[in-house]
């Protein structure tokens, strides 16, 4: 008897929308659990090289919790381009500035880091409050 491999092929997985509620989540264990629905690796047709995960909203992001001393000891570092130009900002801050940055970096940084990483990216939405415009999308209650 001849046996064939079955292949997944995106454009026959249905995509589904999440939402994740950051507040006082541990900043690592929130962006490990959206890297791997972001990626699909909860779905039974995962494949590595594909895109097959679900859209996340996080909301509440600035209320998402570091442990320890990371709110002052944990640097963000970005550069200009120009010589000299090298940024750095502690946790704290960002948090206060931008919360939405903190939860997207820590999710970029457990994605591939190649053109299906950068795919993958997209699918991710932060807000800072509970209020999200993806309404329309009935996303589902993600449980960490």
């Amino acid at each position: 008897m001849l046996q064939k491999t079955w292949v997944a092929r995106p454009a026959e997985a249905g995509s589904s929308w999440y939402v994740v509620d950051a507040a006082g989540q541990p900043l690592g264990r929130l962006a490990s659990r959206v890297a791997a629905v972001l990626r699909g690796k909860h779905r039974p047709d995962f494949s590595p090289h594909l895109d097959l995960g679900d859209h996340v909203v996080v909301i509440n992001a600035a209320r998402v919790t570091l442990t320890g001393r990371k709110l002052d000891t944990k640097i963000y570092y970005r550069h200009s381009l120009y010589p000299g130009g090298l940024k750095a900002e502690p946790a704290r801050s960002l948090l206060a500035r931008r919360p939405e940055a903190v939860v997207e970096r820590a999710v970029r940084g457990m994605l591939p880091h190649n053109r299906l990483g950068r795919q993958l990216i997209k699918k991710l939405k932060v807000y800072p409050g509970p209020d999200h415009p993806h309404a329309a999308q009935r996303p589902q209650p993600l449980a960490l």
